[in-house]
This record gives C-alpha cells, structure tokens and sequence, in this order.
C-alpha cells in the first residue's frame, strides 16, 4: 500500500521552527501497530493518520511510543496538508477523532496583536476542549526531577506547574533519572510562567516522562490547561503564548464557551510517500 506522507512544521512561519510533525493520508485503514511503527520510523514529536470514510475525516495521533488521546500541532499539521492538497476551496476543515469532531478554521485576517494574517499566509485556528486543572500535590518522582520547584501545581490530563518568571522555565532542568520513574501515560508536565520580558502573556515548556522525546517542542494541547488558568489569572480571554523551547513557538489563544481556539501558522518542510 502506498501512503502519502508530508513533514510540516506548527506553529512556525518558517521550517526548521516550531514542532514536527508527520501526516500520512491513508487509503484504507491500517492497524494501529503499523501506525506505531510508522511513528518511531519518523522519529518526530508526533504523526497524523487521516483516513477518508463516509463519516468524514478519521484523524489519529501517535508519538514514536503510543497512541495520543489529543495533539495540537500535528492537527495543524494535518489541517495544513487537506488545505493545501485535498480541500482546497474549504475554509474549515473538521476531523473526527477519538476526542470527538475538532474543527480547524483556515483565517485569512488575524484578529491578536502583533500578528498578521493574509491569503498567502494565514491562520489556523483549532477548536479544542477546554481542561482546567485543579489544584495537586506534586509526586515525588518529578518534585526531586526538577532543578527549580514551582510555585503551584495543578493536574488534568498534564501536571500543570507554575513559576515565578521565564527565566526560570529558560533554566529549568529535568533529571531524567529520577523523572522517568513516573508513568503519566498520554499525559506530561507543564511548566509555565507570566511572559513579562517575552512580548506575551505566558510562556511554558513541555516534558513527557519515558517518552522517546523528553521535551515536546511546541505543545498544542497543554494550552487546554494553560489557557483556562491564565484566563482567570490575568482576567482576560484572548492570550498570546509562546514555548520556550530550542526550537520555539509562537501560539495565540482564546477561551470561548469553554472551548480554547488555538491559533498557529505552518509550513511544509517535505512531502513524498512510502510503501507499506
């Protein structure tokens, strides 16, 4: 079976930004440990498999180690390439995933400041569900993991941890050593602080214990947790935030009807295919 595959990079205006992701278009279904082996093949963040059914669009997502209950970036990817290659006349691209139906609007006008949005160069904007935390006492595993402890912690899927400032979620380190003693399945821990000094509302990094890619990038998904907390703290519903990870990420958020609208850019690094 040949499948096509595309390797975009979310949440970036530029390749070589952001987080990778992997979207391979299927012709008929293949088995989710085909999917798992694919996923470690390409050996980034995560991969998107869309299949085509009466229902619509099917929409699954794999890290090189298990199947994921929800990935922002690598739905953006997946958006990016049926905009590009499959729907090209739609504005709204809606997914059918194990979360439920997950839209992805394609915005040519851009309504956050200090970002612009055009027919050449547009946004995509994620419905995703809204995942307050609630206030949490941190396992040990990861409290002795952690070079700097957090302020506050708070869990949903994500282990939400908060700090004073960016510097110290630049600065932070993880032992792995003692942090991969700790099992959160599909879920991770979020650092995060104010973005005072980093033209932005907030700023995080992502860690995934055991996982083949300790730190994730840019991390779609984490801000249906981080939106909700810095909504209510900074009292406002529309949010600009970015990850400080080596690589960075730009993202631009709002709560609405307890849902958070994730907004991004992307672009396509390679597209080819393989034989299964």
């Amino acid at each position: 079976m040949r499948l096509e595959i595309y390797h975009i990079d979310a949440f970036a205006r530029e390749v070589f930004k952001g987080n990778s992701a992997c979207v391979v278009m299927m012709r008929q279904p293949i088995d989710a440990d085909v999917m798992l082996k694919i996923a470690a093949e390409n050996g980034v963040a995560e991969t998107a498999f869309i299949l085509k059914t009466p229902q619509g669009y099917g929409l699954r997502w794999f890290t090189p180690d298990l199947e994921m209950d929800l990935c922002g970036h690598a739905t953006l990817a997946a958006a990016w390439v049926m905009f590009h290659f499959y729907e090209k006349q739609a504005d709204t691209i809606r997914f059918n995933t194990c979360e439920g139906v997950i839209s992805v609007v394609r915005e040519k006008e851009s309504g956050f400041s200090g970002c612009t949005a055009d027919e050449a160069n547009p946004l995509y904007t994620l419905d995703f569900p809204c995942r307050p935390g609630t206030p949490a006492e941190l396992p040990a595993e990861i409290y002795a993991a952690l070079s700097i402890k957090p302020a506050e912690t708070y869990l949903s899927r994500d282990y939400l941890l908060v700090y004073e400032n960016a510097a110290q979620i630049r600065e932070i380190r993880i032992d792995r050593n003692e942090f991969d003693k700790i099992d959160l399945g599909v879920g991770g821990v979020i650092v995060s602080a104010p973005g005072e000094g980093e033209g932005c509302d907030l700023v995080s990094r992502f860690f995934t214990p055991r996982a083949t890619i300790l730190e994730d990038p840019v991390t779609g998904s984490a801000h249906c947790t981080l939106v909700p907390y810095w909504s209510a703290r900074l009292g406002k519903n529309v949010l600009s935030a970015r990850q400080l990870s080596a690589r960075g990420g730009e993202l631009y958020c709002r709560l609405e009807n307890s849902r958070v609208r994730i907004s991004g850019n992307a672009v396509c690094f390679m597209k080819g295919s393989i034989e299964i």
